[in-house]
Parts: structure tokens; sequence; C-alpha cells
């Protein structure tokens, strides 16, 4: 019996092996902070007040917080009636039509696999601050080791390494928000400034709409990570009580902790401050987070965010290369990417996905040949829109499975979780997108001489989505799924 039950432990007899079900809520909340708390906060929020103005840039921050609520919701509803690590794949196949899955299942592969390669870019700028002649490719190969031994050992592995890079995160921002206000109210760091700078050429909005725009991306680009949770859904637990609490508690904190910290910085640093416009990786030494830390007195400032940004890009690397393996595994199981990638190990762990999504990481060794910071930027504006189209499947897929539930005859009171403001929620959320995709980047259109490179960088993610699901609607003969036929059943517990 002792020996029957080692083999069937280990998938050699009975079921063939099954993601483990690994995370708590605490990690599930950390997951969806760690992924949307970063490099947008610590050094992209500095440039969001100089464009807007620190009026600006809270409204702005405040309009997308609203719309990823609502995001969130309807994620909340999807994840708890169907734990799924295919999560907006399965999602898009079920509720809209298989070429809809397809197409969203690998947008968000790619972003998430590029992303890898784009942190781990930037992870090589950062760490020069203390070794500035050491080769990117070394440090690139450490930290791409790094994640890949994370992700290898258990997903019990990535969770908790993304709980303590989350905690870190944390600590960072609360003690900022703590000295910001001391010194807001002069009693640390030199006299009292109140809202003085918020009243800088009489108002606390500059730039005019263009400029507003402009931030409600940046904004965007800051809360996406959010919807991870939606993958470890898959892996939790108990999805049905862990993710209700994990989405509750992420929206709030992040808000929080978005809207807090550009207010401090609004109110302790003018808008006019050209330090605020260097908000790349190579920057650290001028983020919002390095100046007024510096001006409490705080010496170390410097060396402490650099540290805290080398783990908060590390973070997003990790997370991304979790991500994206999960979604490719549910992908080939269920027949939309090659099925060797549908396997798993004892240890629950698709190996052969976390393979292949690694190699894209490996794209990041380009940085040794071609300049860290410019291989950065291309990867990051090359994936930006993807995470908007993903945000946009998530709105679609909410508003067909909550219709198809009631045109099947279910009632909302067997729904684990509901999300609230339905209809208005996903149709919000659903224009916001699309607004936000359309505009990525209007400042290419204007002037004399329109940038056609510009345009192509920004927006060559939306064609190939729209070439991706036509081409599988096309071969495959895929329609959209009518209400009354959605597949609305669920795992077994």
């Amino acid at each position: 019996m002792q020996g029957k039950q080692q083999n069937l432990a280990q998938g050699n007899v009975g079921n063939p092996p099954e993601l483990k079900k690994s995370f708590k809520a605490r990690h599930l909340t950390m997951i969806a902070l760690g992924g949307s708390i970063g490099t947008g906060l610590f050094l992209a929020s500095g440039g969001a007040i100089a464009s807007a103005g620190p009026g600006g840039a809270l409204l702005a921050y405040t309009a997308v917080g609203v719309m990823v609520y609502f995001l969130m919701t309807s994620l909340g509803e999807l994840a708890t009636y169907l734990p799924d690590s295919g999560s907006f794949s399965t999602y898009g196949t079920r509720f809209v039509s298989p070429a809809f899955g397809f197409a969203i299942g690998w947008n968000f592969w790619y972003n998430w696999a590029v992303t890898i390669a784009a942190e781990l870019s930037a992870a090589t700028v950062i760490i020069k601050y203390w070794f500035p002649d050491s080769p990117s490719f070394l440090w690139s190969l450490v930290f791409l080791l790094l994640m890949f031994g994370l992700n290898f050992l258990s997903a019990r592995g990535y969770g908790e390494s993304e709980y303590w890079f989350a905690i870190i995160k944390i600590i960072t921002v609360i003690a900022f928000l703590i000295v910001g206000v001391l010194m807001i109210f002069g009693i640390m760091g030199g006299k009292a400034v109140g809202f003085s700078n918020f009243q800088i050429g009489g108002s606390s909005f500059h730039g005019g709409f263009f400029a507003f725009v402009g931030v409600f991306m940046a904004a965007g680009f800051s809360f996406q990570g959010t919807e991870l949770i939606g993958v470890a859904a898959g892996e939790s637990e108990n999805p049905r009580r862990n993710v209700p609490i994990a989405i509750r508690q992420v929206f709030w904190r992040i808000l929080i902790f978005y809207i807090l910290a550009i207010l401090v910085i609004g109110m302790l640093i003018p808008y006019t401050n050209p330090d605020l416009l260097r908000g790349g990786i190579d920057d650290i030494g001028v983020s919002p987070f390095t100046i007024v830390f510096n001006k409490a007195g705080l010496a170390v400032a410097a060396s402490v965010m650099n540290a805290v940004i080398l783990s908060s890009v590390l973070s997003a690397g990790n997370s991304g290369m979790y991500a994206s393996t999960r979604v490719l595994y549910a992908m080939a199981k269920d027949g939309m990417a090659p099925r060797a990638l549908g396997k798993l190990n004892r240890r629950g762990v698709p190996v052969g996905a976390l393979l292949v999504t690694t190699a894209v990481g490996m794209l990041a060794f380009l940085a040794s040949f071609f300049g860290d910071g410019a291989v950065y930027n291309w990867l990051l504006n090359a994936s930006g829109m993807c995470g908007f189209i993903n945000w946009l499947g998530i709105a679609v897929c909410h508003y067909r499975f909550r219709r198809a539930f009631i045109a099947q005859g279910h009632s909302l009171d067997e729904l684990p979780y509901r999300a609230r403001w339905f209809p208005f929620g996903p149709i919000f959320a659903l224009v916001l997108c699309t607004v936000a995709i359309l505009g990525q980047n209007m400042g290419a259109f204007s002037g004399g001489n329109i940038d056609w490179y510009g345009i192509a960088v920004s927006y060559i993610s939306l064609p190939l989505f729209v070439l991706i699901w036509a081409g599988y609607r096309f071969f495959r003969k895929s329609n959209i799924i009518p209400l009354e036929k959605c597949d609305l059943s669920t795992h077994p517990e």
C-alpha cells in the first residue's frame, strides 16, 4: 500500500501530475501588489507630475484606479467561479470565442515574456550603480537564472519570493509616506511647505488635455500587474475565499499607495523641478523618492532606493515568468500551443513552457551588445499596448460571462463572488481601455511631420492581435459562441 501511494504521488499510477494548490491568501495579495508597485511609482511618478502638474497627476491616477477597480472585480467574479491558470485564454475561449481566447492568450504570453527581457535589461543598468565596469551579459545571466530557479522549484517558490519582494516595496512606500508627511508639516527636513507647490502658476494642473492623457497612459502602465491574480487563482488553496480577500485588499492598498505618494511628491517637490522629468532607470539618484529622502537628510537614500528598485525590477520579471509560463501551459492543454508544453513534472511545474518562456527572456542578453537603456526602452514600448489589450479582454469576458450566466437560467446567488455595478463596470473599463489603446502615442500624429517609427513601435501590438484573432477564426472556423451555448461548467474542487 505504501509503495502504491508513493507511485500515485509521483504520477506514475493513476492521474497525471496536476498544478499544486500552493498559494494562500497572503501570496495572492502580494502577487498582485508585487506586479503593480514598481518603477511606475518609484520613477515614472515624477514625470507624471512634471507633465500634468500635481492636480493633473492625481486626477489621472484616480481615474485609472477606478477603472482597475472594475477590472479587478470583474476578474474576481470570473476567477472565483472558474479558477484556472489559463485565466484570460480560458475565459476568452469559453465566453467569447476560441479565436478570441487564442489571441488574448498569446497576447498575454507575449506581453509578460517580453517583460522578462525588459526587466532583465533594466536590472543590468541598475546594478551598474555599484559595479559600473561589469559586463551586462553576466548580470543578465545571473538574474535570469535566479528567476528560472525560483519558478523551477515550485509554485510555492515563486509565491514566497514574490511575497518578500512585495514586502520590501511596501515598507519603502510606507517609510516614504511617513517621512513625507513629517516634512510637509515641518517636523522634519526644514519648514512646513503646505500646499504652496500646488499653487505654482496659479493652478495645480499643467500642460492641458494632451498632457493629462499622457499621464493617464503612464498610470495605466503603472497599475498593470494586478491582473496576475487571475492566473495565480488556478493554484490557490481556496480560490473562492482567497481571491475576493486579495482583490479587496490589493485595490485599496495600491490606490492609497499611489494617490498618497503622488500627493506627497506634489506637495514637497515643485512640478517645475527639471529633475522630475528624468524618470529613467539610470536616473535613480534624482527619482522623486530619492529627492524627498535626501531633503529629509537621509544620506544613503540613493543606495537604498537603488536596491529597492532593483528588487522591484526582479519582482516584475519573476512575475512575468510565472504568469506567462502558466498561460502557455494552459493553452497547450487546450490545443492552442504545442502539446509538449502542456506537461508537468512531479512538483506540478510546466517545465517545457518554462523553458520556452525563459528562452524569450534571453533577449535581454542583447543589452550587452546594443546598449542597456536602448534595448530596455525598445522592448518596453513594443509590449506596452499588450497590457491594455489584456485588460480589455477581461472586461469583454466578464460582460459575456454574466450575460451567458443569466441566459442559461442561473441565479446570481450561485456566484461565489459577485462584481458590483454590472454592466456599468465592465463597459466603463472597456471604454477607458479603448481610449488608452488608441491614445498610446498621439504625439506621433501632431506637428508637421508624422513619426512613423514611433507609430510602429507604439501600435504594432494592435494589428498583430487582430491578425492572430482573424487568422485563427478563418482557419479554424471559429465564430462567436451564442450566450446559451457558453461553457459554464466548473472544475471539481
